[in-house]
């Protein structure tokens, strides 16, 4: 794989991980930063329900040029799957949001995950740390396929394919960015996630499972 690869389990198995190892560094966003999804990359926002209480503000999330997640679906018509896709989007930028700053004390980091999807999400980040590595280039997620359940409508399962084929580590110290890899089959990865909408309005992911190399994201 050539981004630094997920866990091929459910990120909960590492829930059992301590989390006194994953204190954020002290990196700092550079010159080059974007707000993610600003230019039109993520989903739409879900229109409020009549009657609703305002929802909670989104912190914005700020990624280098060069890191790049790509949203593919979306305007479903139906402003509960898409405000799951919304949330969804933002967990996944804020997580390379904690790689890049070399910090899980940003604001959308706690923001968008919660339970074992945030600790085992803060394992995976301080691997990151750890290498002294990052990432560069572009990952496409697709095939995204929400289910909304209980009657109050405020639990979801997502499933969706990513394209890492395009990313790739990056050598913090050197610049140096790895060779890609033979057999692109590597680099696609099944998730399905489950969410939960908190009191704030927030879906919430609270678990994440993936599977990576099968061929259901051929």
């Amino acid at each position: 794989m050539n981004r630094r690869s997920l866990p091929a389990v459910s990120l909960a198995v590492a829930a059992a991980l301590a989390l006194s190892a994953c204190g954020g560094g002290d990196g700092k966003s550079g010159e080059d930063d974007k707000i993610a999804g600003a230019d039109g990359g993520g989903g739409s926002s879900a229109a409020p329900e009549p009657g609703a209480s305002p929802e909670a503000e989104r912190p914005a999330i700020k990624l280098p040029t060069d890191m790049k997640n790509v949203f593919e679906g979306g305007g479903t018509g139906d402003p509960v799957a898409e405000a799951v896709l919304r949330d969804s989007e933002g967990r996944i930028n804020s997580l390379d949001e904690a790689i890049h700053t070399r910090s899980l004390e940003r604001p959308a980091f706690g923001f968008y995950n919660t339970g074992d999807a945030a600790r085992g999400a803060a394992v995976w980040v301080q691997g990151f740390y750890d290498d002294k590595i990052t990432w560069t280039g572009t990952v496409r997620y697709y095939d995204r396929k929400v289910t909304v359940e209980g009657k109050k409508k405020d639990k979801a399962t997502l499933s969706y394919c990513a394209d890492e084929s395009k990313a790739f580590n990056k050598d913090l110290k050197s610049g140096k960015v790895s060779d890609a890899v033979d057999g692109s089959g590597d680099s696609l990865v099944a998730y399905t996630t489950r969410l939960v909408k908190n009191d704030k309005g927030v879906w919430q992911t609270t678990d994440v499972y993936s599977k990576r190399g099968t061929s259901q994201c051929q």
